[in-house]
């Protein structure tokens, strides 16, 4: 059973400070504003990492 509730609204984007894996291999990131370091390590391979912009969904 599948019930139809039309088109989607599209989510507003703001500009977003983000933090980048400097790795070439890995593609790790994540908002500034969820890390708890001033200079984090990619969770995901653990290395450096770098500021960035992003358009991203607004999050209330």
């Amino acid at each position: 059973m599948s019930f139809s509730r039309g088109p989607k609204e599209p989510l507003p984007e703001v500009e977003t400070k983000v933090w980048t894996c400097s790795s070439e291999e890995c593609q790790g990131w994540m908002r500034e504003s969820f890390s708890f370091e001033e200079e984090p390590k990619c969770p995901l391979c653990k290395s450096s990492m770098e500021t960035e912009t992003r358009m991203l969904p607004e999050l209330k």
